[in-house]
């Protein structure tokens, strides 16, 4: 497998993880821990030195790879196809926004790292705290820009604070996941044109997994 290619691929599967579980949350109230927790240490690991590190490993966006595959390969267009669809889309919009934008992206690195600082580790009570600084983060920065991310829902969920504060954080993750796809030489055109590669490397991914 191409390297350029498999990172790429895992950094579009980060995209695609962040709109499933913006999803889930929106519309059941909660998600998996395991895709949860790698798709925050995305947003935090700043300083790694490959691609898979950023998610802890293949495993960090096994969710993503499944749900890239489900969608790209699907023979019957279903509404939430639709809507994962344009998460994603729109996730990838907003970092195409961040990229050509230097004075934002270096206020969110900024601010990240300010978080990172103040974030305690690994103790779960701290645990609220954190996705309550991302999410506002995020409503301060990249809510404003546009499209604007409208995530559908139960409103029960979204009527509660700490739901909205791990959606606004996933969707941070997605931006970065987006981001760094795009740095990766990922487009919009590959996005909606280059389904064959895309899939074929993530269904070798999740082989690699499950073997």
């Amino acid at each position: 497998m191409n390297d350029a290619l498999r990172d790429k691929t895992l950094a579009l599967a980060g995209v695609f993880q962040a709109a499933k579980l913006a999803q889930q949350l929106a519309r059941q109230g909660h998600a998996n821990d395991v895709p949860l927790e790698a798709s925050i240490r995305s947003i935090l690991i700043t300083d790694s030195i490959n691609t898979v590190s950023i998610y802890g490993g293949v495993d960090g966006v096994r969710v993503g790879l499944v749900t890239l595959c489900e969608k790209t390969s699907a023979s019957k267009t279903k509404s939430d196809d639709f809507e994962i669809a344009r998460y994603v889309l729109q996730l990838v919009q907003l970092a195409g926004k961040l990229r050509s934008d230097d004075a934002l992206a270096a206020d969110i690195a900024e601010r990240i790292e300010r978080i990172k600082n103040e974030y305690s580790g690994d103790n779960g009570a701290s645990r609220p705290r954190l996705y309550a600084n991302l999410a506002q983060l995020y409503k301060e920065t990249l809510s404003a820009l546009r499209p604007q991310i409208i995530v559908q829902g139960e409103h029960g969920y979204l009527a509660d604070p700490e739901i909205v504060d791990k959606v606004r954080t996933v969707l941070l993750a997605g931006v970065r996941s987006a981001f760094l796809w795009a740095q990766l030489g990922g487009s919009r055109w590959q996005l909606l044109f280059d389904r064959r590669n895309q899939l074929a490397t993530a269904n070798q991914l999740l082989s690699e997994l499950n073997s």
